[in-house]
């Protein structure tokens, strides 16, 4: 057996030395990142915003609240921030990246007003530069800037569409031009159907828009070929889906799966999943996820929240 030469030792340590910094590297990259993206939404969710109230409003910890419109009333304005999007990118080529953030604004009746805002960062904070209105209950399905400018894929009410229930699908983009946000032609890509969600890959995070699911209850979602399959907690499912009488409007049709058994909790959420999967009547986006609206045998309505996993329409950050 050869003895190992001084040469071939000190090859492998250089290698070893290497492939460490190049670890070693890479992970302080990544925590960089992840720490530059904490502290941004940090800076976001307490900034303060121009152009959505009379004067400008300053959030804490992601909400601002008015005075009610009539004293003693419930109704008052209130202003939010979407925090789980924003994006990053120069607007103005000026070689200093701009965040945008994305707002909600109420009055206390059924209406939304989305709102985008450009962000400069400013002694540690941020400064907000310009706001545009996107509109009044636009769901927001992705997002980025890109060539300098912002543009979102969103939801919309076409023409005869109730407030209620938009189904025009439109790509939006905005340029910050001397400082002011201003709002490109509108392209209008088609009506919500089942083809937007083909291909793509969802997790469930809540079983209704208030209501979590347990950390270690795997739920998915995968849309192919007019099927739907997935985990359901415990097993696996799939079952056919199809258009409705109108756009958004789908029937999942009854469900085949595995029949493994797991521990209670995982089997209840599997149970509660599958019995809402069949009562799904229609599906549309909020904030860059997926929601799947159904309505209960006692009619109570629900909305099924996912995050997009993979090749779903996804928020860029």
């Amino acid at each position: 057996m050869k003895m190992e030469t001084l040469e071939m030792k000190n090859y492998r340590i250089r290698i070893t030395v290497i492939l460490f910094t190049i670890l070693f590297t890479a992970l302080i990259a990544q925590t960089s990142a992840a720490y530059e993206a904490e502290s941004a939404i940090t800076r976001l969710v307490n900034a303060t915003y121009s152009g959505i109230e009379d004067e400008p409003v300053t959030l804490l910890s992601g909400q601002w609240e008015g005075a009610p419109y009539v004293e003693g009333g419930a109704s008052r304005p209130r202003v939010g921030l979407l925090e789980d999007i924003y994006f990053t990118g120069d607007l103005d080529a000026d070689g200093q990246e701009e965040a945008v953030a994305i707002l909600w604004q109420s009055a206390g009746g059924t209406g939304e007003n989305v709102y985008i805002a450009v962000m400069k960062s400013d002694n540690g904070g941020f400064n907000n530069i310009s706001t545009s209105l996107v509109g009044d209950r636009v769901k927001l399905r992705g997002g980025r800037i890109d060539s300098g400018r912002i543009i979102l894929d969103v939801l919309q009410t076409g023409e005869n569409d109730p407030m209620c229930c938009p189904t025009q699908l439109a790509t939006r983009n905005w340029v910050l031009k001397d400082g002011q946000l201003e709002e490109n032609k509108i392209e209008v890509t088609g009506l919500l159907s089942l083809s937007v969600l083909e291909g793509s890959d969802w997790v469930l995070t809540r079983m209704n828009r208030e209501q979590t699911i347990p950390e270690d209850a795997e739920v998915t979602i995968a849309f192919s070929s007019g099927r739907v399959s997935g985990r359901s907690a415990c097993n696996r499912y799939s079952a056919d889906i199809k258009e409705g009488d109108n756009a958004g409007e789908i029937i999942i049709g009854p469900t085949m799966g595995t029949r493994m058994a797991c521990p209670d909790h995982l089997m209840e959420v599997e149970s509660r999943y599958l019995e809402a999967l069949a009562q799904v009547t229609s599906f549309s986006f909020y904030s860059g996820k997926l929601m799947l609206n159904g309505q209960k045998e006692d009619g109570t309505h629900f909305s099924m929240v996912f995050d997009a996993t993979g090749t779903g329409p996804q928020v860029e950050l």
